[in-house]
């Protein structure tokens, strides 16, 4: 059984920094493209920031430059340093896999809350 389990969120002044972890369980994690979503309060799941089989990264212009993805394929953890954090990044923080096509393709974890505030 596939589960996604986020951890690390808090609350954090703007300019802040946070770093969130993915622990994946029930899948082969080394073999897939694995991501960040975010979700803020009346908008639609995003994804962020992405880590290839391969070591590539990609990442949303709103935090190219701040936010820094990587990941431990022998602890199949997932992770994401956010620095320079701003009220606009509070959201709920998902990780999930990434196709091609940019879609996540397996069952949500519950997410951890992240809320930049002074």
């Amino acid at each position: 059984q596939v589960q996604l389990v986020e951890s690390g969120g808090g609350l954090v002044q703007p300019g802040g920094s946070l770093r969130l972890s993915c622990a994946a369980s029930g899948i082969s994690f080394r073999v897939y493209a694995m991501g960040w979503y975010r979700q803020a309060p009346g908008k639609q799941r995003e994804l962020i920031a992405a880590s290839t089989t391969g070591g590539s990264t990609n990442y949303a212009d709103s935090v190219k430059g701040r936010f820094t993805i990587s990941r431990d394929n022998a602890k199949s953890t997932l992770y994401l340093q956010m620095n320079s954090l701003k009220p606009e990044d509070t959201a709920v923080y998902y990780c999930n896999t990434v196709s091609p096509t940019g879609i996540a393709t397996m069952r949500w974890g519950q997410g951890t809350q992240v809320t930049v505030a002074s």
